[in-house]
């Protein structure tokens, strides 16, 4: 991923934040980015329409990226794909202002589409009740997941690691877990339908 180096410059002045694309040295400061072209030319834009044009270099339209998105069995792959390109996921965030998933920064930014918070997509997943055809202790699981997501995003959930911190160790020790949901595969198989149904419109 870019490497963020930013530092704080005195006073009231706004934050730098460094990073490398490309080997590209990148500045993003006061919701625009200055880099060099290859002509050395210093580039100001702003932060959305950098990000749009690098995003549109990935994906030529939304529904080659909502394809990709949802083919995808970890999401982290395609979030660290698109941040090795100039995808400033942490300064959009800031720049817009509330608590999003990297796919609708992706989809705001690059399609104008409008971004739901985490939270608000975990509790549309909560309304559907989809999960009612697990066992008790799954379904626990499963809310306790969503709460995970809406708090922290999905990189998180999608490691098995995360079924030996609190609150997933008050439900038995990550084999238990995994045993109610009938083994690893089946575990496997439900974080892949939860995140459908995290990322359903």
């Amino acid at each position: 991923m870019p490497g963020d180096i930013g530092y704080p410059i005195g006073g009231d002045k706004p934050q730098i934040r460094r990073y490398y694309v490309a080997e590209v040295p990148v500045s993003v400061v006061a919701e625009r980015v200055q880099y060099y072209d290859e002509n050395g030319k210093l580039i100001t834009e702003s932060l959305k329409d950098y990000t749009k044009k690098t995003i549109a270099k990935e994906f030529s339209t939304l529904d080659d990226f909502l394809i990709k998105w949802s083919k995808s069995e970890k999401k982290q792959a395609i979030i660290e794909e698109l941040a090795n390109e100039g995808v400033f996921f942490d300064a959009l965030e800031a720049e817009i202002g509330k608590e999003l998933d990297p796919f609708d920064i992706v989809c705001h930014v690059a399609w104008d589409k409008p971004p739901l918070t985490r939270r608000e997509r975990a509790e549309k997943v909560k309304k559907r009740n989809y999960f009612s055809k697990y066992s008790e202790q799954a379904q626990r699981v499963i809310s306790a997941l969503l709460d995970k997501y809406a708090d922290e995003g999905v990189i998180h959930i999608e490691e098995p690691q995360i079924l030996s911190i609190t609150p997933f160790s008050g439900f038995g020790t990550p084999m238990e877990i995994i045993k109610a949901f009938g083994g690893i595969k089946k575990y496997e198989n439900a974080i892949q339908e939860l995140e459908t149904q995290i990322y359903t419109a």
